[in-house]
């Protein structure tokens, strides 16, 4: 048994006929249920799933106000992808850059109050899909499992991470 509980021995080589079932299924869920959020964010709000989640992010901040590269491991973006989205949603008055008033050398990302009315109107729906797509597909049982397997691939992928992300 390894430290995590994990009793699986790997068999090298290619993925048995379990592994390989698991394996798409996820890479299914993987693409697919992002596709399936952001169609309907973008059908009730013209906004990405990416710009959501940015959105959202800040909107848990204090002062809805964050570093562009604190909010890049937040919204799970590279700087570059998160750059080119706040440009977006500054060009539609969502949010705003400023450098840090204590330390010049870092931008900020600030939520604007339009923004944040944006999330506030969109989250029910974005809620809803969710609940739908994902939570009402499961038993409670299995909700555990989807974050205790989550915990662990994340915890392969990044030692470091925190939890939840």
């Amino acid at each position: 048994m390894t430290p995590d509980g994990d009793t699986h021995t790997p068999a090298g080589g290619w993925l048995d006929d379990q592994e390989r079932a698991a394996w798409l299924g996820v890479a299914a869920l993987l693409f697919r249920l992002p596709a399936a959020l952001e169609s309907q964010l973008e059908q009730n709000a013209a906004i990405t799933l990416f710009e959501y989640v940015v959105m959202a992010r800040l909107s848990e901040q204090p002062c809805r106000r964050l570093h562009m590269s604190d909010l890049a491991v937040l919204a799970n973006g590279s700087r570059s992808r998160l750059s080119h989205t706040v440009r977006r949603l500054e060009g539609k008055g969502y949010l705003q850059r400023r450098p840090d008033a204590e330390d010049g050398r870092y931008t900020d990302a600030i939520l604007t109050d339009a923004g944040y009315e944006l999330v506030v109107r969109v989250a029910p729906g974005h809620v809803a899909a969710v609940r739908h797509l994902l939570i009402d597909a499961v038993t409670r049982e299995q909700l555990d499992h989807l974050t205790d397997i989550g915990r662990r691939v994340l915890c392969r992928i990044d030692p470091a991470a925190t939890w939840p992300p």
